[in-house]
C-alpha cells in the first residue's frame, strides 16, 4: 500500500539548510499496524506528514497504492486525504461549541454526503469508539479520553483505508492511554485497516506489530514485533 523510497525533506532556515528527513526508504503493507518511533526531532512528523499527504518530499518517491504522490498537486492531495487517510492528532482538534455528532459529520459535509446520511454514519462511528450515549455533549461536557475517542470516530467515519495517529495517547493519563490503544487495536483486527502510529513512547510502539525507529532524519531500525502489548497490560518500563 505505501512505499517509500529515499525520501528527503530539506527546509531552509535562514542561511541554513535542515534535512528533516536524509533518504528515507520502507513500505508497508495493506492491514499492517505499526508504530514510527523517534525522538523529538528526528524527523518522525515531517515523516507522518508526507505519509499523510500533507506534505511532499523535496526529492526520493512516495507511492500510495500505487500513485506516485509527489506528482500530486494540491487538489490531488486534498482528494488523497479525503479518501483514503483518516488522522488522530495529539491534540483532539474538536470544534469547542459544537456536539460530538456534528463534529463527527464534518468530514462527511465536507464529501458532499446528505443530511440523513451524515447523521447514520457519525452516529455508527461513536458507537464504534463507545460514544453512542454522548452524541450531543460538547468537547467541555467529555473528559480527555472521551475527547480522543470523539476523534477517532471523526477519522473513521469515512471508511479511510489508512489511520494515521501522531501521538494520540500524549494529552491523556497512563490509564486512558491505555484505553485508547485498546480501540486502535480493536478497529484494526475488527476493520483490517492500515494503522500507523507515530509516537516517542516505547510502550505504545510496542502495542504495534511492527516499530520503524527513525532518528536524524535516517531509518534505523525497521523490526516485527512479534509479541504485541496488548492494552491493558502493565507497564514494566518505568
Amino acid at each position: 500500500m505505501i512505499h517509500a523510497e529515499g525520501l528527503t525533506k530539506v527546509y531552509q532556515m535562514g542561511d541554513n539548510e535542515v534535512r528533516a528527513l536524509d533518504g528515507a526508504s520502507f513500505t508497508i503493507e495493506k492491514g499492517e499496524m505499526v508504530a514510527i518511533m523517534g525522538p523529538s526531532g528526528s524527523g518522525k512528523s515531517t515523516l507522518m506528514s508526507i505519509i499523510g499527504c500533507l506534505d511532499v518530499p523535496s526529492s526520493g518517491q512516495y507511492s500510495l497504492d500505487g500513485v506516485s504522490v509527489e506528482s500530486l498537486g494540491e487538489s490531488g492531495l486534498a482528494e488523497v486525504r479525503g479518501r483514503k487517510i483518516g488522522f488522530v492528532f495529539q491534540q483532539f482538534n474538536l470544534l469547542a461549541r459544537t456536539s460530538a455528532l456534528e463534529n463527527v459529520m464534518l468530514p462527511l459535509t465536507y464529501a458532499g454526503i446528505s443530511g440523513k446520511e451524515r447523521e447514520k454514519r457519525a452516529r455508527a462511528a461513536l458507537e464504534r469508539v463507545g460514544l453512542g450515549e454522548r452524541t450531543h455533549h460538547a468537547p467541555n461536557e467529555l473528559s480527555g479520553g472521551q475527547q480522543q475517542r470523539v476523534a477517532i470516530a471523526r477519522a473513521i467515519v469515512n471508511e479511510p483505508t489508512i489511520l494515521l495517529a501522531d501521538e494520540p495517547t500524549g494529552a491523556l493519563d497512563s490509564k486512558t492511554g491505555v484505553e485508547i490503544m485498546d480501540l486502535f487495536q480493536r478497529l484494526h483486527r475488527e476493520n483490517g485497516q492500515t494503522v500507523i502510529l507515530v509516537t516517542h513512547d516505547a510502550h505504545v510502539a510496542r502495542h504495534t506489530e511492527r516499530i520503524i525507529r527513525i532518528s536524524d532524519g535516517h531509518i534505523v531500525s525497521d523490526e516485527a514485533n512479534p509479541n504485541p502489548i496488548q492494552a491493558g497490560a502493565p507497564r514494566n518500563d518505568e
